[in-house]
């Protein structure tokens, strides 16, 4: 007699364990980006990173081969939050004000925010024996990415007749530094006032207003 094999309406469940890691991976990061501006690179252990992301080091480990590439991982991740890519995407008409205050709104807020006030006085007291390998791979995760996404935003604007730029990749450190400006000097000190600390808006608007005297179409 033939055996009759009844088959389950319900879709396949999918394999066991992915959402998991996706968890893991996610709770590791936070926990990355919580303890290193916190306690500094040489003071955070594999160890500390597991018990704060509550997993094992062995699963710290299956996703990230060391301290290193789970520092540059981090920080690579915290700017990608603040300075997305598509806030770099070239405006196709028309005056460009907008788009400059949208990207110098995020990196304002990614330069001012606690985790990169943390990191930043974390590189000033790094042994100096790890100092120069944490600032390339800080540089090379975060400041890099911003620097050479905003220079080619820049020389799209060239390209487009909205701004007049000779070197892009100079005036989009001038951008950058200015929007740095005296809000990061002063925390650094570990002071909160500063000249446009309550309206970030006008500070903004100020550099690009600036930026623009500069580099508009004369």
């Amino acid at each position: 007699m033939p055996i009759t094999v009844r088959r389950s309406s319900r879709p396949p469940s999918p394999g066991p364990g992915r959402p998991k890691d996706l968890e893991k991976r996610a709770a590791i990061m936070a926990a990355a980006k919580r303890l290193f501006p916190l306690q500094g690179f040489e003071g955070v252990s594999m160890d500390a990173i597991a018990a704060e992301a509550g997993v094992s080091k062995l699963t710290v480990y299956s996703h990230f081969t060391d301290k290193e590439t789970l520092f540059t991982e981090a920080v690579k991740e915290k700017c990608l939050e603040q300075v997305p890519d598509d806030i770099f995407v070239p405006v196709t008409r028309g005056p460009i004000r907008a788009a400059l205050m949208t990207i110098g709104l995020r990196f304002h807020g990614l330069v001012s925010s606690d985790e990169a006030i943390g990191l930043q006085r974390m590189l000033l007291t790094t042994d100096r024996r790890n100092a120069d390998t944490l600032g390339r791979l800080f540089w090379e995760a975060g400041p890099a990415r911003v620097s050479e996404s905003l220079a080619r935003f820049l020389a799209a604007s060239v390209e487009r007749g909205q701004l007049d730029i000779p070197d892009t990749r100079e005036a989009a450190g001038h951008f950058l530094c200015l929007l740095k400006g005296e809000v990061n000097r002063r925390m650094l000190c570990g002071a909160a006032a500063c000249a446009h600390a309550d309206e970030v808006d006008a500070h903004v608007g100020s550099v690009v207003d600036f930026f623009l005297r500069a580099y508009a179409p004369r």
